[in-house]
């Protein structure tokens, strides 16, 4: 009732309206439906129709109508009679159908494809535990809902940058001042002025017309991408054998979770996605000082040859088979793409880190960053962002004020894990002189790009050249690489499963499931007898990283595909653990580059055991791995922490929180851990592999798991800086 009382006191000093919109109860509850209150109004006659023409789905009988009729959450974007006929103007204008209007179509199929396009893009179902979007929920600009639209497409809120209360979607449907915001018994309506219609074209199309006709700003990537012969492959939408059998009852739901008590769900589909960062055309043409369209492939593979950026990776060839991923500008573009769509709002993902509040607007705190695996030649990808950047970058590398070298105990003293201003000298060929500092992801309004939406893909414009050069190698390996596991699983993206977000609490956790009869995870290989379960817990108070987990029940037995590492060295690979539960398990761990062929790497790994306790159904026992809270002693802390290191234990970093960020740090509680799993030497360019197998007999015990971390010997081992807590 909050918001219905904010939004009565505004009604007294709000003024003005349109003549023909009634906004009399804009700020008073109605009682009615949304289907009522729609057909209460003339001027949605047009959509309201439509409404009771289109079914929810093609397995349902029930039109829309009857589904805004009853109760639920529902966000509604509601054209006008004025704005669905715009829309007809313009297929008419663009030669698609014979006349503006309903009999205008050559065939019922394109007649009945646009209908949908018009109804479904306009809906968004939040389900039965988060509420609908009034416009002070909306995300930030160029960001996109949390809640896919019922046409499966996210779409995307531009605010004006002269007057922010001017607000469209897509920007294609403007919201109505005077007509937002209404709120009905089962959710919200906002009227627009024009019909919510993403494009259905896939990214490999719109990189082939956009390598023939300059102006989308994008010309020139687009070019390359299409010389490398990578069109067809960003052109994969849908599995469409996952939809045969998910459709057909043959994938099932896993039954309900033995400690959460609800069901895991199976995803509805399996589509595929790609993230493309790319540098626009006016970059290219600054550095060759002539029109985008006039450049050259040709001419960018021999900038790429003569300037030595790429030439470290051993094997690289500089012929014209570009298709070939050692090829120069084959590396050079696949490091642009991800296998995974990535909304602005997901790139770097804020939730429970120290300093931050999913509550409030404060904005980032210490730094947080994600690495994902690119495409083509396996490397490695960071995406950062900090209340310093400023911004959202890629491989950018600040030296952070952690309690260790300049910053430690015997010089500034300094541990608040924020940037200093100062970055590391380069290291090996750059692109530039201050390379380390990163490369800013744009705006479309920042940088007049194309800002199309795409059904498979999203395209992100950068400030400047993105090169996996040998300085980025080196600095990312000087560093602890973390990472959660759901980075390496692009499905979880793709499919809105990762970090499903509601705006505020709405309780237990989202229980998501993967099934063994079929591999919906390209990254990971199930076996016969493992429940897999994602556990989604926003606003549900879990200490883990990002605030999600997977749980692994059963006799489970499964191989993953971890990234590969910056280059050649001495690693420590480790694994995050929780203690929390009484049924956690102990599993045999292998790893290697063969996932047919990988080594014990040591005694079983027991979940049970935290720092102090040891677990079990029947109660908890103390263990000997000697954790002891922090003091203000650093060299007691310190052999704490080596203590602990023979053993193979770790305390859990200090970089986030429990209760959603607002508790406190997760390495103050001693059932909160991490596991070396092997010290081993690894190698660039190739992918490793980690099998868990399960050791205790039984059906309820359940693998924990979360993140990982790559740890190079100069982080672990260093003579002159030991490890930060962070």
């Amino acid at each position: 009732m909050r918001r219905y009382f904010i939004a009565a006191v505004l009604l007294l000093v709000l003024v003005g309206c349109k003549e023909e919109i009634d906004t009399s109860s804009r700020y008073v509850f109605i009682e009615k439906t949304i289907t009522e209150y729609l057909e209460s109004k003339d001027y949605y006659s047009e959509y309201t129709r439509l409404l009771g023409e289109m079914p929810v789905s093609e397995m349902s009988s029930t039109t829309l109508k009857q589904l805004l009729s009853a109760r639920g959450h529902y966000t509604v974007f509601a054209p006008t009679n004025d704005a669905i006929q715009a829309y007809l103007d313009s297929l008419f204008r663009k030669g698609i159908i014979t006349e503006p209007s309903w009999q205008g179509f050559k065939n019922e199929n394109d007649l009945d494809s646009i209908k949908k396009v018009i109804v479904y893009n306009s809906i968004m179902d939040s389900g039965d535990n988060q509420p609908a979007y009034m416009v002070s929920d909306f995300p930030s600009h160029e960001h996109e809902f949390g809640q896919a639209n019922m046409y499966n497409r996210k779409l995307r809120v531009y605010y004006g940058q002269l007057n922010p209360d001017s607000i469209s979607i897509n920007d294609q449907a403007l919201l109505s001042k005077d007509n937002r915001d209404i709120p009905l018994i089962n959710g919200y309506i906002h009227q627009v002025a024009g019909v919510i219609a993403p494009s259905n074209d896939r990214l490999g199309d719109f990189i082939y017309r956009w390598s023939r006709n300059p102006g989308s700003g994008y010309n020139v990537m687009s070019r390359l991408l299409m010389a490398c012969g990578l069109a067809d492959t960003l052109n994969a939408y849908r599995d469409e054998e996952w939809e045969r059998l998910y459709q057909g009852g043959i994938v099932k739901d896993l039954p309900k979770h033995t400690s959460v008590g609800q069901a895991g769900t199976i995803p509805e589909h399996r589509y595929y996605g790609f993230t493309l960062f790319a540098e626009t055309d006016h970059f290219w043409e600054q550095k060759f000082g002539k029109p985008a369209e006039e450049i050259t492939v040709s001419e960018i593979c021999e900038f790429l040859r003569e300037s030595r950026l790429v030439d470290y990776v051993p094997g690289t060839l500089y012929d014209e088979n570009y298709r070939n991923q050692m090829n120069v500008l084959n590396q050079f573009v696949t490091y642009h793409l991800l296998p995974q769509r990535i909304g602005r709002e997901k790139l770097v993902i804020h939730y429970n880190e120290l300093g931050y509040s999913v509550n409030s607007n404060k904005g980032p705190s210490i730094p947080i960053m994600d690495y994902y695996q690119t495409m083509g030649l396996p490397r490695m990808l960071k995406t950062y962002e900090s209340r310093e950047s400023n911004g959202i970058y890629l491989n950018r590398f600040p030296i952070l004020m952690n309690g260790r070298g300049q910053f430690g105990p015997t010089h500034q003293n300094i541990n608040n894990y924020h940037e200093s201003g100062q970055f590391p000298r380069l290291k090996g060929t750059s692109t530039t002189p201050n390379e380390s500092e990163g490369i800013r992801v744009l705006t479309y309004s920042e940088a007049g790009t194309d800002n199309t939406s795409i059904a498979n893909g999203i395209i992100y414009p950068i400030e400047d050249l993105l090169v996996c050069t040998e300085n980025v190698c080196n600095q990312m390996s000087s560093q602890r690489i973390r990472f959660d596991a759901c980075c390496t699983m692009p499905e979880l993206m793709n499919n809105d499963i990762r970090q499903t977000r509601a705006y505020y609490s709405y309780g237990a956790p989202n229980v998501r499931a993967i099934p063994t009869n079929y591999p919906y995870l390209e990254s990971v290989e199930i076996n016969e007898g493992t429940l897999f379960y994602y556990l989604q817990a926003y606003m549900s108070g879990y200490h883990n990283l990002q605030g999600d987990e997977f749980n692994i029940i059963g006799q489970y037995d499964f191989t993953m595909k971890l990234p590969p590492v910056p280059r050649a060295g001495q690693y420590e690979v480790r694994f995050g653990v929780a203690t929390g539960s009484y049924v956690r398990s102990m599993a045999q761990v292998y790893f290697g580059t063969d996932r047919n062929n990988m080594y014990v790497t040591g005694i079983p790994m027991d979940l049970r055991v935290g720092g102090l306790e040891m677990r079990m159904p029947s109660g908890a026992t103390p263990s000997n791995i000697g954790w002891e809270a922090d003091t203000d002693d650093e060299e007691y802390n310190d052999r704490v922490t080596k203590s602990m290191r023979a053993k193979g234990f770790m305390k859990a970093p200090y970089a986030w929180c429990n209760a959603n960020g607002t508790g406190s740090p997760v390495r103050t509680f001693h059932y909160m851990s991490r596991r070396i799993i092997i010290n081993t030497y690894l190698q660039p360019y190739q992918n490793y592999y980690i099998r868990f197998k399960s050791v205790l007999e039984g059906q309820s015990y359940e693998f924990f798991m979360d993140y990982f971390e790559y740890v190079p010997k100069e982080v672990y081992d260093n003579p002159e800086e030991s490890e930060d807590i962070w």
